[in-house]
This record gives structure tokens, C-alpha cells and sequence, in this order.
């Protein structure tokens, strides 16, 4: 009879902790990658990441000029012996000037940019996430993780395309009601930055 008992609550144990495990989280996948590369508002922020760095890069690119063109006055002889002392002397002045006025916009360039990529991913992450719980109401999942933190996800769980597709319509529904942002205002104030030291 103790053996009896012994084993059929064993058996229940065991069953009961199938059960559990069979009842226990329910895990779906987003590729972060990829939903920055292929959802509408991705390609919006990369856009306007690469904005930015061209306006940027610009206004690098026009020191650089100036700096390459009195590099080509020291090399000609004629033109510096038509100058006098004073005037050389002015001119090698505004050399150190343009380089340490280089060194001071790349510095910005790559402070600004960093800062932008860093509010980039903060407003994409945002944008997963709003998607994401949409997505876990509608396929009953308990969490959405991101697909790097996993060694493996079985296929059926990982709602990346799912999650792109809401995204693009909450993206569609933002672009309507004019909510999209465009970095314009960063862009702005580090051109401003920049353009200021210059006039300065």
C-alpha cells in the first residue's frame, strides 16, 4: 500500500512538473539589426544620421582647403620671396590657427555624432518596444527579448518581420500626424557650433 502510494505521487510529481514546464514563459525573438536596416523608421534615423554627417563634413572639408592651399605657398619659393617677413609670418600664423581649428571641429564632429547615434538607438529601442508588445498581445508571448542575447530561438519565435511590419505602421501613422523627427535641430545647433569657433 506505501509503495503503491509512494509511487503514484511520484508519478503526479513528475506529471505536475511537465505541466509547469509545459505552462512555463513564452519567449519571442526581434532582431534589432535588422529592424534598424529594413523598418521605415530605421531608415529615417540612418538618413538622417548621414545628413548630418555630410553638413558636418563639409565644414571639415573647407579648413582642410584652406590649409592645403597655403601648404602650396610654402612650397613655391617665388611666391615666398615676394613676400616680407611680416607678411610670412602672418601667413604661417594662420597655418597653426586653421590646424588647431581643425583639431577643435573634428572633436565636435565626433561628439555630435556619437551623441546622435546614442539618441538614435534610444528612440529605435522605443519604437521595438512599442511594436513588440503589440506583437506579444497578439501571439499570447510573455516576452520579447533581442535576438543577440539568445545562443538559439526555435524559427517559429523569432517575430522580427512581424515586428518590422507594426512598426512601419505606427511610422506611417507618425509621418501623418507629423511626428517624425529629423535631427534638424542637432544639425542646426552643430553647424551653428561650428560655424561661431570659425567667425570667432
Amino acid at each position: 500500500m506505501n509503495k503503491f502510494f509512494i509511487s503514484t505521487a511520484t508519478t503526479l510529481a513528475l506529471l505536475a512538473g511537465t505541466a509547469t514546464a509545459a505552462e512555463g514563459p513564452l519567449i519571442g525573438v526581434v532582431n534589432f539589426a535588422s529592424c534598424v536596416s529594413e523598418s521605415k523608421a530605421g531608415k529615417k534615423e540612418q538618413e538622417n544620421m548621414e545628413t548630418m554627417r555630410r553638413q558636418m563634413s563639409s565644414l571639415i572639408e573647407d579648413t582642410e582647403k584652406e590649409m592645403r592651399e597655403i601648404a602650396t605657398k610654402f612650397e613655391d619659393t617665388e611666391y615666398l620671396d615676394s613676400l616680407s617677413p611680416k607678411a610670412e609670418e602672418e601667413l604661417k600664423n594662420k597655418f597653426q590657427t586653421l590646424q588647431e581649428d581643425l583639431g577643435r571641429y573634428q572633436n565636435q564632429f565626433y561628439q555630435v555624432l556619437n551623441h546622435a547615434n546614442y539618441q538614435m538607438v534610444q528612440k529605435i529601442s522605443a519604437t521595438i518596444a512599442k511594436a513588440s508588445e503589440k506583437i506579444a498581445g497578439a501571439k499570447n508571448l510573455d516576452y520579447v527579448m533581442n535576438k543577440e542575447a539568445c545562443f538559439y530561438i526555435r524559427p517559429d519565435l523569432d517575430v522580427t518581420t512581424l515586428v518590422i511590419d507594426e512598426m512601419d505602421t505606427n511610422f506611417e501613422l507618425e509621418a501623418k500626424a507629423n511626428k517624425l523627427s529629423d535631427n534638424s535641430e542637432a544639425i542646426d545647433a552643430a553647424s551653428e557650433s561650428i560655424m561661431d569657433d570659425k567667425a570667432g
